[in-house]
């Protein structure tokens, strides 16, 4: 890459600062903007293309998921451009007191789905999505409702007083439905918004939030298909440093649609 070339590429960072630092809170922008380890943080290091053949739906903005050094600009842009469409989308429908469903269960985001979801009070998924959570949520229902008996049996000391075999197979029947549906203890509906990190692995969650037509907000990398989400955010979802920017950044846009109620 020549001089000009960099040269013009600082130009177009500096721009694009000026225009986005008024749009969302500027330590997020500046976090996006961070020059030197933007490529590596925000938008990882692989190369991808979605098959050519297919031509992307029409989203808001164009969306290009392909990113080499030649094109990082385009990923800036795009990644911060999207991410405020999100939080402006996200905070707004907090106002409306929509519920929102956060669902990430690979190992790098797990924790900062249950830390940021239980920060703005919306149930989560992060450990296992068990087939069947939105489109048969009467009987997993009634599993969280059993759950939470547990949970009172435990709490109380009755499980103490069972005999020990007994005692035993119950805790590791609450063990394992606080594992899988821990964060749904709270969820009493069908949630209106979907926030999920890496829509390929979730594709059974995407598939049931598509057939009930629920909205889905997803950080999308260079190996998904756009044309899943609604509101797509192009971004790496292997990195936590970029996991946790975008997690955080909506469920801030959640606390303060709440606020603001």
């Amino acid at each position: 890459m020549n001089y000009l070339l960099l040269s013009s590429i600082q130009e177009k960072f500096n721009i694009f600062y000026l225009y986005l630092i008024k749009q969302l809170p500027s330590k997020r922008i500046i976090k996006i903007y961070d020059k030197s380890n933007y490529i590596r943080r925000v938008t990882g290091c692989r190369c991808a293309f979605w098959p050519p053949s297919k031509p992307l739906e029409s989203k808001n903005v164009p969306l290009y998921l392909c990113r080499t050094k030649w094109n990082t600009c385009n990923w800036f842009f795009q990644t911060a451009r999207l991410l405020t469409h999100a939080y402006n989308y996200t905070r707004k429908s907090a106002q409306e007191n929509k519920t929102f469903l956060f669902i990430g269960t690979k190992r790098q985001a797990a924790a900062i789905i249950a830390e940021e979801a239980q920060k703005c009070g919306q149930p989560y998924v992060n450990n296992r999505w068990l087939g069947g959570i939105l489109t048969n949520w009467s009987t997993v229902q009634g599993r969280v409702n059993y759950l939470k008996e547990l949970d009172k049996r435990e709490e109380s000391g009755e499980l103490d007083r069972l005999p020990k075999q007994e005692a035993a197979s119950l805790r590791r029947k609450h063990d394992k439905l606080r594992q899988n549906l821990g964060g749904l203890r709270d969820m009493t509906q069908i949630p209106d918004i979907a926030i999920v990190v890496d829509p390929k692995r979730e594709s059974t969650a995407i598939a049931e939030c598509r057939k009930l037509g629920i909205p889905i907000i997803s950080i999308l990398d260079t190996n998904c298909d756009p044309n899943v989400v609604d509101i797509p955010i192009p971004a790496n979802d292997d990195a936590i440093r970029s996991i946790r920017l975008i997690i955080s950044t909506l469920a801030d846009a959640i606390v303060t649609g709440k606020q603001a109620a």
